[in-house]
């Protein structure tokens, strides 16, 4: 396969990707593609490019995405995560690789994980362009997921410091960070799950040197917002996975299975993995992941291609 750095602009916004494009000896042959994206503060280099090198060999041209104001991707507001936006880069990205000459612009698959596993429920709810999802592990509602992973109490307190930093916020204070993940006892962070802190470290080090410890604290206002999951009703007639842990204390497998269950329609498949969150990256559970989107993407994508 071949594989290249791009930029594509995002409401103004140049943004950085890789892309990835399969070897069939033939430089003018087109195939099916799909846009990928890393979840919660996370760069592209974070194991994803370990999907899209199975995804490449299949036969797809891949590309993943770093969001405005991440990675290598152009933006002032660093660091700060708002998921509309994400999404809006998600749809740019879409728009940039359909002109793409490799790629057949009306088989279009999104792939998304955590928190962009949410982005993709929205995306793929209202993008008609895209042919076939794939909902890793996803988000599915901001405050529900905070409330669990947090206690009641404890989250109580985190709003109240949300409220205090808005008013700050419109007097004028400068922006207030908060750490990714910390192993310091009473420090505030985004991800509180005892797995999170060696797991992002560990990535850091190893793949992803671009990524940094901290958010905006406003980041975590529009997460507490974010309900990805309101429009999965209507992403039929849109085929839909949905790969969940079964041991997840980060994004809980129950909720995704209810609202999969109850809201989602026909095509739909679900996936339950053993393990937790983070074994879909570099556990146990990344050879099922990323074979169980393998074959969806192929099955819906690849139809009368010829590979």
């Amino acid at each position: 396969m071949n594989v290249e750095k791009i930029t594509f602009i995002s409401e103004g916004v140049t943004c950085s990707g890789l892309l990835y494009i399969p070897d069939r000896g033939d430089s003018t042959k087109q195939f099916p593609a799909i846009v990928m994206a890393h979840g919660f503060s996370l760069v592209k280099e974070a194991y994803l490019p370990r999907y899209a090198e199975k995804f490449a060999e299949a036969g797809l041209v891949t590309l993943i995405i770093d969001y405005r104001n991440f990675g290598e991707s152009e933006g002032d507001n660093r660091q700060h995560m708002d998921p509309l936006e994400q999404i809006k880069d998600y749809r740019n990205a879409i728009s940039w690789v359909s002109t793409h000459p490799n790629v057949l612009e009306d088989q279009i698959g999104i792939w998304g994980t955590s928190y962009s596993g949410g982005h993709v429920l929205q995306v793929g709810a209202l993008d008609r362009r895209v042919k076939a999802i794939v909902s890793q592990v996803p988000t599915i509602r901001g405050w529900i997921g905070s409330e669990k992973k947090m206690g009641k109490e404890n989250m109580q307190a985190f709003i109240d410091k949300l409220i205090a930093n808005r008013k700050k916020r419109y007097t004028g204070a400068p922006v207030e960070y908060i750490k990714v993940v910390t192993d310091t006892s009473g420090e505030y962070s985004a991800q509180t799950h005892p797995e999170a802190y060696p797991w992002f470290l560990k990535m850091a080090e190893e793949v992803a040197p671009t990524w940094k410890n901290y958010i905006t604290l406003d980041s975590m206002e529009h997460y507490l917002e974010y309900f990805p999951a309101a429009n999965v009703d209507i992403i039929s007639p849109t085929p839909l996975m949905m790969i969940v842990a079964t041991e997840d204390g980060i994004t809980p497998a129950v909720a995704a299975i209810d609202v999969f269950n109850t809201k989602a329609k026909e095509p739909k498949k679900l996936v339950k993995l053993t393990k937790g969150h983070f074994d879909v990256y570099t556990g146990e559970t990344f050879d099922a992941a990323q074979q169980a989107a393998t074959d969806w993407f192929i099955e819906h994508l690849c139809k009368g291609v010829e590979q």
